[in-house]
């Protein structure tokens, strides 16, 4: 309750004066008993937290024990390293909460109690003191005889005296209880706002590290470790010849129908079964080829599935869901595999799962995967710069911001966290995958890049930058200060401004003249009958197969993928930018550089991001430019369109790590996808749907990009764009219970991805789209 003393009140010393000092009194008492009592909760709370801390140290170095005693089994070993890791940045994140709660309430509400409450205990005594004085010299006075005259006077001069002792006395009374009241909500209401501010950081820290942790969650959960569910797969190059196995109960085909549990397996293209290990094999289907599989849900029993054959039919049940969605797939692949190796004259086919989780080489040997653990942290902390961290100066980093190019400590990771991601996205060097596009961005950039930029300034301000070991508190004021503010960035003048942006463009054009960086030769278009030809209706049909035929080759070309290439070589054979002059009937407009009105930060990452220059295009985001800046000079284009023309693939993702738009249409009401399909650039395309480009989305002429597609005759774009739509499909039929989508279509998305980042002159093989060709 906030009670206010009026100063004219307080003059007259009116018993409504009285009572209102005497309710305050009562209030501010019982003010400071609550403070008190929250201060020693609060103690409380921290000393507990302290201890927490402690027990869950010992917990987690528990952790790592178990890991290290599991060392034979690198799923339990990396899964339990991974939690102890992430266990040990919660404790670190608690620590931080407790110091914000020393700080924000002991410390803060201990100073209120202990200095402004007792500046007002010592101005009541004051009031107290005075106010019995004056009552006194009433007395006094009232009582002088009237024949005393000598009294009389001392009486009127001693109470004149104290009334203007009391008035003095009074007035700062009542001052500092006004001030008293008002300061009490401001310090009260800043101590809460900062330990609930805190609160909000630790969770949203919290978050963000479990949110990186929960793909692995996921993957361990999926998995049944209580049974062998997991352990049965379908493997047709087995040493043995059996290609799936297992228990299954069996119908019998006498007239009670009963049930028996019976070993059956797959081998040879026959489903067999025995009833014990010595007995020979019962074969219930001689030939593969003439069977089909199918649910049975017509019948009292659960998990059941019926395999038929021309002459008979078999009832089996499994015992469970997934085990019966594992033997029918196994079936349906081992009819397909019969077929296969029929036609082959007996040449097994080269791979060794499922067709729904196999790998698409045909090559035998594994492909690069996502870099994971030391790979990634050896090629990232290779850059100059970044074997310390980007703002502290700690050796030995373990931690990255992905859409600023830099490396950190674990302590400036949990800084640059709490800046929320549109700011800085942390992610781990050794605990998280690494796609291979993200990995060549953090090599492009690197702390000494990115701190040119955002420490220009720094020295010329006379700005400390933090050393390992400082306070976090002045770490964190540095980093804001650094990323947030953007202190140090030095802005540049409007000449050199439109110096960079010519430089940009003209640096485009050299690139573009280069033979090193000019596109491989296009074959010939595929010649189109008139109307009205009697092969008409035939030519069609060779178009279609021809594309059909295409599409089933690019599976056959990731086989060939190399596995081992160095990010050197990958970025020299990246994908080659267009030429700055496209042919007139290209939909793509000749991408000229022409004065503009007016320069702008937002120009330069528009050329920077043409001319495949991350330095540049991280210096203009850091002097303000807009991500998704609009070009209303040249077609409404944006950076992102500017970079599909630009053909890096780096670049794209730079500017998707920094939140642009991936669906943002031009004047033709064309997005970078479209942009990237008529440019025939499939690793952009790939980048784009994984990262939600819509496509079905049309521009002025009607076409959407697989229209635009199917017409340049692309097929590995084709591939890709109908795989992502028979993805979609998937996904909003099955809903919750399968959101990842067909995991045929996440592989063959990570081979195109790898191609494109590894081994880009792959897809090289198509000419750019023209409506107008022949």
């Amino acid at each position: 309750m906030k009670i206010t003393v009026d100063f004219e009140e307080c003059l007259k010393d009116s018993p409504r004066f009285r009572a209102t000092i005497e309710e305050v009194e009562g209030d501010v008492c019982e003010l400071e008993s609550k403070l008190d009592k929250l201060v020693k909760l609060c103690i409380g709370m921290i000393d507990a937290g302290k201890a927490y801390n402690a027990a869950n140290k010992q917990f987690v170095n528990g952790i790592r024990e178990l890991a290290q005693q599991s060392a034979k089994d690198e799923v339990i070993e990396s899964s339990l390293t991974k939690f102890a890791e992430s266990l040990q940045e919660m404790i670190n994140y608690h620590t931080i909460l407790f110091d914000q709660a020393q700080r924000s309430i002991k410390t803060q509400l201990q100073t209120f109690v202990k200095d402004d409450l007792r500046k007002f205990k010592e101005a009541k005594k004051q009031f107290d003191k005075v106010s019995e004085e004056k009552e006194n010299a009433l007395i006094k006075n009232a009582q002088a005889p009237r024949n005393k005259q000598h009294e009389v006077e001392e009486a009127t001069n001693i109470l004149t005296a104290t009334r203007k002792c009391f008035r003095h006395i009074v007035l700062d009374y009542v001052l500092q209880i006004n001030v008293l009241q008002s300061k009490r909500r401001s310090e009260i209401l800043k101590s809460m706002l900062s330990f609930m501010y805190a609160h909000l950081t630790f969770f949203h820290q919290g978050y963000d590290l479990f949110s990186e942790l929960q793909p692995l969650m996921k993957q361990l959960g999926g998995q049944d470790f209580s049974n062998d569910d997991t352990k049965l797969e379908y493997n047709v190059d087995a040493d043995n010849g059996i290609a799936m196995e297992g228990y299954l109960f069996k119908r019998a085909s006498n007239a009670f129908k009963t049930w028996n549990r019976r070993w059956f397996s797959i081998q040879n293209n026959q489903l067999v079964y025995q009833k014990k290990f010595k007995d020979n094999p019962t074969v219930v289907v001689e030939d593969l080829r003439l069977c089909t599989v199918k649910h049975c849900e017509d019948i009292e029993r659960r998990f059941c599935f019926e395999v038929v054959s021309p002459t008979k039919s078999c009832m089996m049940q499994a015992d469970s869901e997934k085990l019966r969605q594992a033997w029918i797939k196994a079936v349906q692949n081992s009819i397909a595999t019969a077929f296969r190796d029929k036609g082959d004259s007996g040449e097994k086919l080269d791979r060794k799962s499922s067709t729904s989780t196999g790998s698409l080489d045909s090559g035998g040997e594994p492909k690069e995967r996502s870099l994971k653990g030391e790979s990634a942290l050896q090629k990232v902390l290779a850059i100059p710069g970044n074997a310390c961290c980007c703002d502290c100066g700690q050796p030995d980093p373990r931690w990255a911001s992905i859409n600023l190019g830099i490396t950190l400590c674990i302590q400036c990771s949990g800084i640059h966290r709490s800046l929320g991601v549109h700011f800085s996205k942390v992610r781990s060097l050794t605990l998280d995958s690494w796609e291979p596009e993200l990995l060549k961005l953090m090599c492009e950039l690197g702390n000494r890049v990115i701190n040119q930029i955002y420490e220009a300034r720094r020295e010329e301000l006379g700005a400390r930058k933090p050393q390992p070991g400082d306070p976090r508190h002045e770490v964190e004021a540095y980093i804001k200060a650094k990323y947030v503010d953007r202190r140090f960035v030095r802005r540049p003048s409007d000449e050199e401004l439109r110096t960079k942006v010519v430089s940009l463009s003209k640096e485009e054009k050299r690139l573009s003249s280069s033979s090193d960086h000019l596109p491989p030769k296009a074959p010939p278009p595929t010649p189109k009958l008139r109307p009205g030809s009697h092969a008409s209706g035939q030519s069609v049909k060779s178009a279609d197969s021809g594309i059909q035929n295409s599409a089933d080759g690019s599976r056959e070309m990731l086989a060939t993928t190399p596995s081992s290439n160095s990010l050197a070589d990958a970025e020299a054979a990246e994908a080659p930018p267009v030429p700055a002059t496209l042919p007139t009937a290209s939909p793509c407009k000749e991408v000229v550089f022409f004065e503009p009105k007016e320069y702008s930060p937002g120009l330069q990452l528009y050329w920077a991001s043409f001319s495949r220059s991350l330095p540049d295009m991280a210096e203009a985001l850091a002097h303000g430019a807009e991500v998704n800046w609009v070009n209303t000079e040249e077609d409404k284009r944006t950076p992102l369109i500017m970079a599909v023309h630009g053909g890096s693939l780096v670049t794209c993702e730079f500017l998707l790590q920094n939140a642009v738009n991936v669906n943002q249409l031009d004047a033709q009401g064309r997005g970078p996808l479209h942009h990237a399909t008529m440019l025939g650039h499939t690793g952009q395309v790939c980048l784009f749907l994984k990262r939600g480009a819509n496509q079905n989305a049309a521009d002025i002429d009607e076409k959407t990009p697989l229209s635009i597609a199917v017409e340049a005759a692309n097929a590995d774009i084709v591939t890709l764009l109908r795989l992502a739509k028979m993805n979609e499909e998937m996904r909003e039929a099955e809903g919750p219970y399968n959101p990842s989508g067909d995991e045929t279509y996440q592989d063959i998305f990570q081979d195109f991805t790898h191609m494109a980042s590894n081994d880009p002159d792959k897809l090289n093989r198509y000419q750019q789209y023209d409506p107008q060709r022949p």
